[in-house]
This record gives C-alpha cells, structure tokens and sequence, in this order.
C-alpha cells in the first residue's frame, strides 16, 4: 500500500467487535498494548480489534491496519503525506459505521484521531451524534502547550477521556468531558523501563523514531559525542533504535567506531544522554539519567512551533518541573561543542548529578498514579 493509495480496512474476524483500538506510531502502539494486557483479564471474551501496531496485535487484538509503518513529524511530512492520512480517516470512519463497535478507544494521535471522532459524532455513528458506539481517549493532547481550544471539540466527541499529567483535568474542568487522571504509563507496576543509570555505563543517543526527524537529529548527536570522546573522555556510545527502518538512516550518518547500535529490548545502562525531544527523554529522565536535548527540524515546522506553542520548554519533563532537568538545544543551537560539554558535566561534575537524582525523584512522585486504579480500569469502567 503506497501511502497516496486508498485502502479498505479488513471485516472483524468472528463476525463483531466489542472495542476497536485506534492507536498511531511506536509509543502508541506500545501504550494501548499495556492498556489492553491489563483489559483483557478484567473482561474475559472481549473482542478487540486496532488499527495499531504488532505490540497490540500481540496483546490480543486483530490489527487491521498498522499504523506504526508511517511516523512523520512536521508540518512539511505531514503535508506531503497527506492523502494517507485522509485514507485512513475515511476508512477508519466508514469501517467503524458499518461494523458498530460498541466502544471505539483513541490513544494519542490527536491530529488523526480527534478528526476521526467528530466525524462519527457528525455522521451520527457515536453515542455523541445519537449513535450507539462509545467514544473515550486515553493520553490527551497537549493542550496545556498550545490549541487549549480543542478542549471544547473533544467534550463535544468524546464520552470519557483518561490523561497521564496530574494537572490536566483541571485543564477540562471548564468543558463537562469527564476527565481522569490514571497515572503515567512509565510507572505503572508492570512497565519494565528501557534505561537505568549506571555512572559506569555508555553515553546513550536517542534520535527518536520517526525517519525524517532521526536524519536531522541524529547528526547533532554525534557531533555532540565526538566532542565530547575526543577529549579523552574514552566512554562508548549506544544508540537505541525502535525498528529496522530506523537503523538504516543512522547507518547512513556512518557512526564512528565506538558507537553501537541496538534495537530497543533489554535495558540499557547509561551514565549521560544526548535525546531528541520524544517519548525516551522521559524514560531517561524518569531514570535519573544526567543529560541533555537536541532537536532539529525542518525551518518551516520550527518557525509555526514557535509562533503556536505556549510552553517555555521543548522537554515534558523540564515542562513538568519548571525548570531545565535537560538544558535545550535546538536547531541552530545544537552544536558539537556544547553538546559535548554537556557530555562531560553529566559525567564528572558531582551538583549536575545530585541535581539530576532530585528531579528525577520530583518527576516520580507527582506522575505516580493516586488511587489503586489505572489505564485499564479507566477503559473497563467505561467500555458500554
């Protein structure tokens, strides 16, 4: 399937679906997985299909169409794959009319997913139209960062909404969308983390997983790296990667010798870390990993962000504190030189790594989820 081609969805396998998954890119895929392993013994016999990826299809559900084979990030990649993106819309809406989910559950995504869901409200398919399927969300978008208005979209679309931040259902208090904080997803009791910190372990790079953003990240990292081992620091590097696509664009920034590329799996130690913006700087930063930021992106993408979003940090966490847990080097900013001496306060100077291990215990307190229940209870409470 070209990603300018139309496509159908195939039918649900034993003839109905109880609750559809709609998830996009690796950490959805991964998140609505966890979410799903923990539904499925609450509701023995649910059928479950998702437009997803092979991490849910391996919890359980049918998978319908992966959705983690195209991420793009900027407006310039999302333009041109546009046709895609409507393709999917409009399959995903004409397959959920015909086939009548009784719960239909987003997970992030919100520039496909919201669009998805005020269709089935406008075309009478959700329970908000005056249909019968149910309509719930689980991660918000960020709209304590930039758009706060689609707080009101998605009371109008949704029937329940679960959010990974204790401050965002204050955030909705205004709109009537039931609104529950579950606790973030990388603390929850089964959630095996990707990194620790050992002083004695390997630089870590972590590009991110979209192919357009890692050839434009994963450059700086390097540069940042080269300074930094060419000091005679004399530690390695891991780059962490989510597939195999990945590992071709950072073969083809040829590594030097020393830096070793590995598939996300089995944790990895790491006493510093140079990382894109996404979903591992929160790993690391949950693991109390020293370390800094540096994102590229195309000038287009870069010059709108800056006129849209509200937030003085690029880094959820340093947003969550308040404060640079991860210093920011972005576009022009992210130079060797400075990356490298990032580099080498996260492994030498004693007040960056006490700093570190108290943001890093800041950040685990106040995302811990506050009662007993979470993701996967929110989604059986509110299955119809």
């Amino acid at each position: 399937m070209s990603a300018a081609s139309p496509f159908r969805l195939p039918p649900p396998a034993g003839g109905g679906v109880d609750l559809l998954i709609v998830a996009g890119e690796h950490s959805g895929d991964e998140h609505a997985a966890r979410m799903l392993r923990g539904l499925l013994p609450l509701r023995p016999g649910l059928r479950v299909a998702a437009l997803g990826g092979p991490r849910l299809e391996a919890a359980g559900a049918q998978l319908l169409l992966d959705r983690t084979a195209l991420s793009v990030v900027g407006l310039g990649e999302v333009f041109r794959h546009r046709a895609y993106f409507r393709a999917v819309i409009t399959e995903t809406v004409r397959w959920i009319a015909r086939h009548r989910p009784a719960t239909v559950c987003f997970v992030d995504n919100s520039g496909v997913n919201l669009r998805i869901a005020e269709a089935l409200r406008q075309g009478g398919v959700s329970a908000k139209g005056g249909g019968t399927v149910r309509t719930v969300y689980y991660i918000s978008p960020q709209i304590w960062a930039s758009r706060a208005d689609r707080r009101f979209e998605m009371a109008r679309n949704l029937d329940a909404l679960a959010v990974i931040f204790p401050f965002e259902p204050e955030r909705y208090a205004d709109t009537g969308l039931p609104v529950e904080f579950v606790g973030h997803p990388f603390l929850a009791p089964d959630y095996a983390p990707p990194v620790r910190y050992d002083p004695a372990g390997a630089v870590l790079l972590l590009p991110g997983s979209r192919p357009k953003a890692v050839s434009k990240i994963f450059p700086a990292l390097l540069g940042g790296y080269r300074a930094f081992s060419g000091s005679g620091a004399g530690r390695g590097a891991t780059v962490l990667y989510p597939s195999p696509a990945i590992r071709q664009v950072l073969e083809a920034a040829t590594p030097p010798p020393g830096v070793e590329l590995r598939q996300t799996g089995a944790p990895v130690a790491a006493s510093a870390v140079l990382t894109s913006s996404g979903t591992m700087s929160m790993h690391c930063a949950l693991a109390g990993i020293p370390g800094a930021i540096a994102y590229r992106t195309d000038p287009f993408t870069y010059m709108v962000a800056r006129w849209i979003v509200k937030v003085p940090y690029l880094g959820i966490a340093n947003i969550l504190l308040g404060e640079a847990m991860y210093p920011e080097y972005i576009q022009g900013a992210a130079q060797p030189e400075p990356l490298g001496a990032e580099l080498a306060a996260c492994t030498s100077d004693p007040l960056r790594l006490a700093r570190t291990a108290e943001q890093a215990a800041r950040l685990r307190s106040m995302l811990a989820r506050r009662s007993g229940s979470g993701e996967s209870d929110w989604l059986a409470r509110n299955l119809a």
